[in-house]
């Protein structure tokens, strides 16, 4: 009995111990599995990371095929703030759409407005460009620019004001990321004040020498400098505009919210009027109590502007009025790109200056012309007639507009800068080398280093990658008569709008007498 009982008490602890044994096996093998799945999903982590890392890395340094048939190279900002030299094979020297066994269509004509590049180097027709033509041009500019196998270098001799010389630099930087191998060896000097300096009356006459090539934002009928794209289509963060190519959509998209016949029916300017006589006088046809000038000027004021953040200068937002006003600044105004996108009419202030795009423009098609001598009365007849004749005004706008939108994409202005750059070369008579003083320039050493609203600008305006298509066909140079013909039947647009106004105010005096 007692040996039974005695079995029975072992048997009992036995199992107990073959319990507790499970339970600590058990426990042990929770323990294990869970040590295990952690150190698994420690070890996914730590892959997902370096993965990235190494993806991050990959993607600074290799060509990466979007959308089937573009090709995307980021800049290489491994080396962050300190990018100081360009790295090593960061672009392709030459691109070729045969590499790609691409069908692409055959390149669109340029617009028109081309055509004026021959008109600007044709100084340097006869003589070609020589060095020493060039050095004669250091007196003013601001830097020297070397292009050499598809490669930058450039020179510093002053600061220009705010960075127009750093979007300038920028601007030919993208040009040669969409082009790459194509932009023609050269060597140039360019001037980023305000005030075109190279003055024809000096290089004219049977013993005048050729003058010096200069390349500048704005020319006159009285100088020779070579008009090129401003830095304001990359950007212009000291006052938040946006590059072009940002801007132009937001430009679009602004029109559509308030339809022509639905705006202010009055003529609208805001700017700086300080910087010119011009501007000051323009204040004084703004409505009033006495006067009625169908006019609303507003003085801007940009420190104020600043501390505000730029609200109430939005471009986009401006497009609210059926006509607006452009008078030049000091000299030409970058504005006239931003009031002639906006579908309203464009009373344009009799220019002293033009741009490389604004000598295609045609008054009474693109734009109305006023008077510089008598601008109240010239705005109030040109409103009160665009008010009578509402269908031709709104088409006068459209027209307008439509040339921004078609005519100046940033297509266009590559293309542009395309054009002029190699037509230029072609006359250099000599082969550009470095200048010794010189640094290479690229995206990298551009946009790694900078902060704020600069780097943002050029990250939004960087060119992706080599374009698809070469660039547009350019026209041939105009022959004299055409030349000639172009310039008269502007003249005589002019003159005619001029004998509508004088007819209107002296019926309007006669009125007064009566």
């Amino acid at each position: 009995m007692k040996e039974k009982t005695k079995q029975r008490h072992h048997l009992k602890h036995e199992g107990s111990e073959r319990v507790l044994f499970k339970s600590i096996n058990l426990l042990s093998s929770t323990r294990s599995s869970s040590i295990h799945h952690c150190f698994r999903i420690s070890v996914f982590v730590f892959l997902l990371f370096f993965g990235v890392f190494v993806s991050t890395r990959l993607l600074h340094s290799t060509l990466v095929s979007i959308a089937g048939n573009s090709i995307e190279i980021p800049i290489n900002c491994s080396a962050g703030n300190v990018t100081r030299t360009c790295p090593a094979n960061y672009y392709p020297g030459k691109f070729d759409k045969r590499d790609r066994a691409l069908l692409l269509t055959s390149p669109a004509e340029c617009p028109e407005y081309f055509r004026w590049i021959y008109e600007d180097l044709s100084p340097w027709r006869e003589t070609g460009i020589t060095e020493e033509m060039v050095e004669r041009a250091r007196r003013t500019a601001n830097f020297r620019l070397v292009i050499l196998n598809g490669r930058a270098y450039v020179e510093t001799y002053r600061k220009s004001f705010q960075t127009r010389d750093v979007f300038t630099l920028w601007g030919i930087l993208q040009l040669l990321r969409l082009y790459p191998g194509k932009v023609p060896d050269l060597d140039l000097m360019f001037e980023c004040a305000d005030w075109p300096v190279i003055r024809s009356s000096l290089y004219s006459g049977p013993n005048a020498t050729a003058p010096p090539p200069l390349f500048h934002y704005c020319g006159q009928d009285s100088t020779l400098d070579i008009v090129f794209p401003d830095w304001s289509f990359w950007g212009w963060p000291e006052i938040n505009i946006k590059p072009w190519g940002s801007l132009l959509k937001d430009l679009e998209k602004g029109n559509t919210k308030t339809s022509w016949i639905d705006r202010n029916p009055y003529a609208y300017w805001k700017g700086n009027p300080v910087v010119a006589k011009s501007r000051m006088d323009l204040l004084k046809c703004n409505v009033s109590d006495k006067q009625d000038w169908n006019a609303l000027v507003y003085a801007l004021n940009w420190g104020r502007e600043a501390q505000l953040g730029y609200k109430d200068s939005n471009l986009a937002r401006q497009c609210l009025h059926r006509y607006k006003i452009y008078v030049e600044g000091s000299t030409w105004s970058v504005s006239e790109k931003y009031i002639l996108a906006c579908d309203s009419v464009t009373l344009l202030v009799k220019p002293r200056f033009y741009d490389f795009f604004t000598r295609g423009l045609m008054p009474m098609h693109h734009y109305w012309p006023i008077r510089d001598d008598d601008k109240c009365r010239s705005i109030k007849f040109a409103v009160d007639w665009g008010n009578s004749h509402k269908q031709e005004a709104h088409a006068m706008g459209k027209e307008a507009s439509n040339f921004i939108q078609q005519d100046l994409k940033m297509d266009q202005v590559y293309d542009y800068m395309f054009h002029l750059l190699s037509q230029y070369a072609k006359l250099l008579k000599y082969k550009p080398v470095v200048p010794r003083r010189a640094v290479e320039l690229c995206s990298e050493t551009m946009a790694c280093p900078t902060e704020g609203l600069t780097k943002k600008f050029m990250l939004e305006s960087l060119v992706k990658g080599p374009k698809d298509e070469g660039p547009c066909v350019i026209q041939p140079p105009y022959d004299p008569a055409t030349l000639q013909s172009v310039l008269q039947r502007k003249q005589n647009s002019i003159k005619e709008v001029e004998g509508w106004e004088k007819l209107y105010w002296d019926n309007q005096n006669k009125n007064k007498k009566n």
